[in-house]
């Protein structure tokens, strides 16, 4: 067992969980009362680490990429076309979440409290993402409060010397890697949080459970195709004037490793190497714009969250408003920065999006089992998303050789 991957592990829990629900059908009670606390422990576990994972990551990925104005032209535009991606990612996300309907024909209540909450307005939802008091939103766990705070720390530390800065970026730096460690050791018992959370679920609903998940991942495919297609190859062809299918076959070889690897940065050489010697990018642009959007780059994982996030809302038969759905592209474009370009991180990340909305955790049990298949696709797209904005920086920079090689 220790040789299988944590994903098969992971899957195998939840084949496990489903079987032993599927027997308990005659008696719930007995997997609510001896079996979900333990996928409520495994919760409490993952809530633990959200705040601190974030807010540490987040100052030091903001620290990194330094402030716009003091990289230059190429800084700029790199983390404008990023951002920018990443919103419409999550934006179509969440019409493809409201087209499909992933969640329909399954229905779990949620707790009438939690839905009795009065959703803010979307000017609220705007005002609040700057908070009074940091150190309050941090202790109440206000997601998009602590992404203000952190990045605003981070981007202040590119304003001082590089002496006085590094202590202060240094400790946030050992506190992300202690939380990365913290955060691994959590998702080793995944598979055993997964088997608790899922058996009660099966034992009262049987079956049903199951039968939206195909829909999620359908969904998930096409959003990570429509974005593919409509947003990086329309761009590149605007402002390089490079075909879309020259611009997948030279990107292809980094592609099928993300989706293989489920990792954007084990893929990085290959993509340096596809949009250097393939798209004609010059290496002072590959070597600046891929690291950086390996680390900031995620529209592939914000899509899957925009989609999961409404099929969860579905599922447990809450109406989002507009401010809540502005605040999960909010949430999901900003939260980026601070995402590992490791396998899995988009799943820890969706943690994020849910409660800053506050849709039920527990939910999550209905994307782990088939969260791998889902981490292949928006990996693919991630690192697609890469590749074209190397190519559209580098075009704008006047340093993109693909005249020269268009013909090869």
């Amino acid at each position: 067992m220790k040789k299988l991957k944590l994903t098969t592990k992971i899957f195998i829990g939840l084949i496990l969980g489903i079987v032993v629900g599927l027997f308990l059908q005659s008696a719930p009670e007995i997997a609510k009362t001896y079996v979900k606390p333990f996928g409520t422990l495994f919760l409490n576990m993952i809530k633990m680490v959200i705040v601190p994972l974030v807010f540490s990551s987040l100052i030091v990925g903001a620290a990194s990429i330094g402030d716009p104005k003091s990289l230059g032209r190429i800084g700029g535009k790199t983390v404008v076309y990023y951002m920018a991606t990443t919103a419409v990612a999550v934006a179509i996300g969440l019409v493809l979440g409201k087209v499909m309907n992933p969640g329909a024909g399954l229905t779990i209540p949620v707790d009438a409290a939690a839905k009795a909450v009065e959703a803010p307005s979307i000017v609220d939802t705007l005002l609040n993402i700057i908070p009074k008091n940091p150190l309050n939103g941090l202790v109440e766990g206000n997601i998009l409060q602590v992404i203000a705070f952190a990045l605003f720390l981070g981007v202040g530390c590119t304003a001082l010397p590089k002496e006085k800065a590094a202590p202060f970026v240094n400790f946030f730096d050992s506190v992300a890697e202690i939380m990365y460690k913290i955060t691994a050791f959590i998702m080793e018992l995944a598979p055993f949080g997964v088997f608790a959370l899922i058996v009660p679920v099966v034992s009262e609903y049987g079956m049903d459970v199951l039968k939206p998940l195909s829909m999620v991942i359908l969904a998930v495919y096409i959003g990570c195709a429509l974005h593919a297609v409509i947003v990086y190859s329309t761009a590149v062809k605007i402002f390089a004037k490079i075909s879309p299918m020259k611009f997948f076959k030279g990107i292809a070889p980094a592609a099928i490793t993300a989706f293989s690897t489920t990792s954007s940065s084990g893929t990085l050489p290959v993509t340096i190497r596809s949009t250097r010697e393939n798209l004609g990018v010059s290496e002072k642009i590959s070597s600046f714009v891929l690291p950086l959007g390996a680390t900031i780059n995620m529209d592939g994982t914000a899509l899957y969250q925009g989609v999961c996030a409404l099929f969860l809302a579905q599922v447990y038969g809450i109406d989002l408003t507009m401010g809540q759905i502005m605040t999960i592209i909010l949430t999901a474009t900003l939260g980026s920065i601070g995402t590992a370009g490791v396998p899995g991180a988009g799943f820890i990340m969706l943690t994020l999006v849910l409660q800053s909305v506050g849709l039920p955790l527990e939910g999550l049990v209905l994307i782990a089992g088939v969260d791998r298949i889902l981490d292949m696709a928006r990996t693919s797209v991630n690192v697609i998303g890469d590749a074209s904005c190397a190519i559209v920086v580098a075009a704008t920079e006047g340093e993109i050789e693909v005249e020269s090689k268009a013909t090869n």
